[in-house]
């Protein structure tokens, strides 16, 4: 019997392998798809054939490290993501630090679209130099959790602190820094695609 019981791992049989492995192709297929990568342009960005990946996604050829891991950096995904392997019963959330425009980002969530978060800390006087707007796909929601953050949303310059939220739409100009002398600590919400997050303030009321 495979599954979770009371606390215990999954138990790995040889149908719960073939069930991964069949399952391989349709879902690398639904991540190009998902991405809007051409095969052609996915072969030169893993150094991996048209022919192989075309025979990978349909099945024709069984997923090996070699070829998953480049698929893996290539999508930026887990491979336990890539290849949808069954949950071993481990509950710990193993989160992976970023270094981003002298920003440290560590990623919340592990999937590969909608709305992501992210927690980001911003050091003293970051970014350094003069602020420079920029617009990009998306929509963003900011809570400060400690010190101060400056938002500049097109004419408008903030001063945020602890427990304050701003959201906008990121083809809007916009700047964000750390102009204080503390490390600054933000939980951000991120939709590539625009999508916004939807906060409810109180519970929803009869029909």
């Amino acid at each position: 019997m495979v599954g979770m019981a009371h606390g215990r791992e999954e138990r790995i049989t040889p149908r719960t392998t073939a069930e991964v492995v069949d399952g391989v192709g349709p879902r690398l297929r639904a991540l190009r798809s998902h991405r809007d990568v051409t095969l052609a342009a996915l072969a030169k960005r893993t150094g991996i054939s048209v022919s192989t990946l075309s025979r990978l996604e349909s099945g024709q050829r069984k997923p090996t490290l070699e070829l998953l891991l480049p698929l893996a950096q290539a999508y930026q995904v887990p491979l336990d993501d890539l290849v949808g392997a069954p949950r071993t019963g481990d509950p710990r959330v193993h989160l992976k630090p970023e270094m981003h425009g002298g920003r440290v980002v560590v990623p919340l969530t592990r999937r590969t679209g909608g709305v992501r978060s992210f927690k980001q800390l911003f050091p003293p006087r970051s970014p350094a130099g003069e602020p420079t707007l920029k617009t990009h796909e998306g929509y963003e929601w900011l809570y400060v959790l400690s010190g101060r953050l400056r938002l500049l949303l097109g004419e408008r310059d903030l001063d945020l602190g602890p427990g304050e939220v701003a959201e906008f739409d990121t083809h809007t100009p916009h700047w964000i820094g750390n102009v204080t002398d503390e490390v600054t600590e933000v939980l951000c919400l991120y939709g590539p695609q625009g999508e916004r997050a939807h906060v409810r303030s109180r519970p929803a009321g009869p029909a």
